[in-house]
């Protein structure tokens, strides 16, 4: 890689890093460290193939959905942790859910919250989404409709007029 290349590179991540590793939080289900090593390894994939990238940002995005999926599969754990039996009723009821919807994510297979960020996060397609992981649509829709069930079942508080991600409900 030149000076010039090196440069560009240095740009994007400097640009970029934060939005990434927001990405690379919620993927690993709120484990920062875990996040940075999501981030960090996508962005040494990426340097590698530098020069034949087109859009830097996507590659990147690209190389934590599969990396994250790829560490799951390797170690196949659960993280578990425990909502609170009931939300307080005062100012803070959005950071509670924000909590309970970490935590209920956090215990989602990687795979899932992969398809679930994409979809509603990302607010990606399906056919996108099927191609970032590599997998069917079809997949990609029975992996929305199980993860949703999912959530429903980790976290019933999330039924509440408040819909997953953060979406109103009439």
């Amino acid at each position: 890689m030149d000076a010039a290349e090196e440069r560009r590179f240095r740009e994007f991540v400097s640009a970029r890093s934060p939005a990434l590793m927001r990405l690379a939080y919620l993927l690993t289900g709120g484990d920062q460290h875990a996040a940075e090593d999501l981030l960090q390894a996508a962005l040494a994939k990426t340097v590698m193939k530098w020069r034949s990238v087109d859009a830097p940002e996507a590659y990147v995005r690209q190389a934590m959905y599969r990396q994250q999926v790829s560490w799951w599969r390797a170690r196949r754990e659960t993280v578990v942790a425990t909502p609170p039996d009931r939300a307080v009723a005062d100012g803070t009821h959005g950071v509670d859910l924000q909590i309970v919807m970490r935590r209920a994510l956090a215990r989602l297979t990687a795979r899932q919250r992969a398809v679930l960020i994409l979809r509603y996060y990302e607010d990606l397609p399906e056919a996108e989404v099927a191609v970032v992981l590599g997998c069917s649509v079809g997949t990609v829709r029975s992996t929305t409709h199980r993860s949703l069930a999912r959530l429903r079942d980790l976290a019933p508080e999330l039924r509440e007029p408040y819909a997953i991600f953060g979406e109103v409900t009439s």
